[in-house]
C-alpha cells in the first residue's frame, strides 16, 4: 500500500488553486476535504499560547502555527501574517521604503490572523504530501511529472515507427532505434532520427517517380 505522504503527493491540485503576487495558494477547504476522503482520522490543532491562536512580537509582528496528524505521523507549521505584498503585519500600522515610494502596511485584525491560520493548514497538509510541489515552483506533483515522461517518450517512438515504415523499413526497427537512443532518448534525438527517416522517405518517393 501507499504512504500517506505518496498518496498525498500523487494528487494533482492544480484546478484549486490561485496565484496572488507570485505566490500560489491552495483552497484550505478543498484541501482538508481531499485529504479527509483518504484518511478520515485526519486531525488538526490550532496551537495556542496563553489562550491566543497567534504569537506577537513588536519588532517581527505575528505568527501562527498548526499541527496536523495523520495515521499517527505529526508535522507542525508556521506561518507569519502578511498583508497582499508580502510583507509581515503588526499591531500598528507601519512604513517602509521602496523604488516606488513609500508604502505603509496596515495593523493586523482578526481577519488576517484567521485567513493565516487556515494557510498554515494547507502549507501543513503539503508537509503529508499535498499540494507539495507548489511550494517547489513545480507545475505537475511527481507522479504525473513521470506519466507525462513516459507519456512523451511513448508518442515519439510511435512517430518514428510510422515514419519507419513509410520510409520502406518492415523489420528492424527495434535494432535501429536501439542503436540510435545508446546515449539517451529525448526530444532532440527524436528530431534527429525523425529527419533521417523524412529523407529516406523524400528519397524513395523520388526513386519511385523515376
Amino acid at each position: 500500500m501507499a504512504s500517506v505522504f505518496e498518496t498525498l503527493n500523487s494528487i494533482n491540485v492544480n484546478g484549486h488553486t490561485e496565484g496572488r503576487n507570485g505566490l500560489t495558494y491552495l483552497s484550505w477547504c478543498w484541501a482538508v476535504a481531499e485529504v479527509k476522503k483518504r484518511f478520515p482520522d485526519m486531525q488538526y490543532e490550532v496551537v495556542k499560547f496563553d489562550g491566543l491562536p497567534y504569537v506577537y512580537d513588536e519588532l517581527t509582528g505575528y505568527m501562527v502555527y498548526t499541527k496536523v496528524t495523520i495515521e499517527g505521523i505529526t508535522h507542525e507549521m508556521w506561518l507569519p501574517v502578511m498583508d497582499s505584498n508580502n510583507k509581515a503585519m503588526k499591531a500598528i500600522p507601519y512604513e517602509y521604503e521602496t523604488s516606488k515610494g513609500t508604502r505603509t502596511v496596515q495593523a493586523a485584525t482578526m481577519f488576517d490572523i484567521n485567513k493565516t491560520i487556515m494557510r498554515c493548514l494547507t502549507k501543513n497538509l503539503a508537509m503529508h504530501g499535498l499540494g507539495l510541489y507548489i511550494y517547489a515552483g513545480e507545475d505537475l506533483p511527481e507522479v504525473e511529472k513521470e506519466e507525462a515522461k513516459e507519456q512523451a517518450v511513448k508518442d515519439m517512438t510511435d512517430e518514428l515507427k510510422k515514419l519507419w515504415s513509410k520510409a520502406g523499413g518492415k523489420d528492424g526497427f527495434e535494432d535501429w532505434f536501439a542503436k540510435n537512443t545508446e546515449k539517451g532518448f529525448g526530444a532532440e534525438q527524436f528530431a534527429l532520427m525523425k529527419s533521417a527517416l523524412l529523407k529516406k522517405i523524400n528519397d524513395k518517393a523520388e526513386k519511385e517517380k523515376k
